[in-house]
C-alpha cells in the first residue's frame, strides 16, 4: 500500500507543475493591461511605467515565471494587484464557502442518485426504471447557468421559500446546492444503474439467490458492494469538477466562494489572484482524486497489485 501511495504522489507532482505553468502563461497572454485597469486609460505614461516596474510586470515572461515559482516554493502567492492584500489570505477567507457548497451539492447528488440508480436496476424496463432514466437525462441536459436562474425565479421570487443570493443558513445553501448537485446526480444514477445490472449477473449473486437470500439482501449486500467501485471513481472526478463548476453557480447566487473570487480577478486582470485561485482549485482536484485512488486501493486490493 505504501508503494501504491508513493506512486500516486509522484504522478501528482508533474500534473500540478503543468497546471501552474499553463495557467501562468495563459493568463499573461490574455489581452488587456492590468496597469490600465488599475489606473485608467487617462493616466500618464510615467505613472503607468512606475506601477508596472513596481509590480514586476516590466520583466520578461521567463523571469516573471521563475520569480513566481520561487514564491510558490515558499507558499507565497503574492499580493493582489487590485487590492494589495496577500492572495493567500483572500483565498483562505473564501475557500470554506466553496467547500461548504461543494459538500452540500455532493450530498444532494448522492441522495438523488443512489435511490434512483438502485430502484432502476432492481426493476429494469419497468415504469420506475423509465422515469428514473428520464430524470437522469433531464439532470444531465440542463445547464447550471439556466437552472440557477429558474430556481431563483420559482423558489426565491415567486414562492419566497429561499433567499435570492448570499451565504447564511441552510436556506441560502439549498438553491445553489441543488443547482450544482442535479447534474452530478444524473451521471451517478446512470452509472450506478449500469454497474448494478452487470453485478446482478455475477456468479456470487446467483449463488446467494440459490441459497434463498431475499432480493433486497442480494441487491444491497452482494451486488451494490461490488457495483459501487466505479461509482467511487466517478464521484471523485465529479467532486473535483464541483470546485471548477462552482464558478458559474457562485456568480449566479452571489455566493462568496473562490469561484466568484476567480471571476472578479479575471475581470480586473489581477494576475496573482487568478493564478492563486486556479492553483488552489487544481490542487484540490488533484488531492481529491489522490484520495479516491487510495480509497479504491483499500476497497479493491487488485488495484494495488497492478499499480
Amino acid at each position: 500500500m505504501r508503494r501504491y501511495l508513493l506512486s500516486r504522489l509522484l504522478l501528482a507532482v508533474p500534473t500540478v507543475l503543468g497546471v501552474v505553468t499553463l495557467v501562468f502563461f495563459l493568463i499573461h497572454l490574455v489581452p488587456g493591461d492590468p496597469v490600465e485597469v488599475m489606473l485608467g486609460e487617462t493616466a500618464r505614461a510615467v505613472e503607468k511605467e512606475h506601477l508596472r516596474r513596481q509590480l514586476g510586470l516590466d520583466r520578461s515572461l521567463p523571469r516573471q515565471y521563475a520569480r513566481y515559482l520561487r514564491r510558490l516554493a515558499r507558499a507565497d502567492l503574492g499580493r493582489s494587484l487590485h487590492s494589495g492584500r496577500p492572495v493567500r489570505r483572500m483565498i483562505v477567507a473564501r475557500y470554506p464557502a466553496t467547500v461548504e457548497l461543494a459538500a452540500a451539492a455532493m450530498a444532494v447528488a448522492l441522495l438523488i442518485a443512489v435511490p434512483l440508480g438502485v430502484w432502476s436496476a432492481a426493476r429494469p424496463g419497468a415504469t420506475v426504471d423509465t422515469v428514473g432514466r428520464a430524470i437522469a437525462v433531464f439532470g444531465a441536459a440542463v445547464p447550471n447557468f439556466w437552472l440557477g436562474p429558474m430556481l431563483i425565479l420559482v423558489f426565491a421570487i415567486a414562492l419566497e421559500w429561499a433567499p435570492v443570493s448570499g451565504r447564511g443558513g441552510l436556506s441560502h445553501l439549498a438553491l445553489p446546492a441543488v443547482t450544482l448537485g442535479l447534474g452530478m446526480s444524473a451521471v451517478l444514477a446512470r452509472l450506478l444503474r449500469v454497474s448494478l445490472l452487470e453485478r446482478l449477473a455475477d456468479d456470487c449473486v446467483r449463488t446467494a439467490r440459490a441459497k434463498g437470500a431475499s432480493e433486497t439482501r442480494v441487491l444491497l449486500r452482494h451486488a451494490l458492494r461490488n457495483a459501487v467501485l466505479p461509482v467511487i471513481t466517478v464521484l471523485g472526478l465529479q467532486a473535483g469538477a464541483l470546485l471548477a463548476g462552482a464558478i458559474i453557480t457562485e456568480t449566479i447566487f452571489a455566493w462568496p466562494g473562490i469561484g466568484r473570487l476567480t471571476v472578479l480577478a479575471i475581470q480586473t486582470r489581477d494576475y496573482p489572484l487568478v493564478q492563486g485561485c486556479v492553483l488552489v482549485i487544481a490542487l484540490s482536484y488533484v488531492g481529491i482524486n489522490l484520495a479516491v485512488d487510495v480509497l479504491y486501493g483499500l476497497i479493491d486490493p487488485r488495484v494495488r497489485v497492478h499499480a
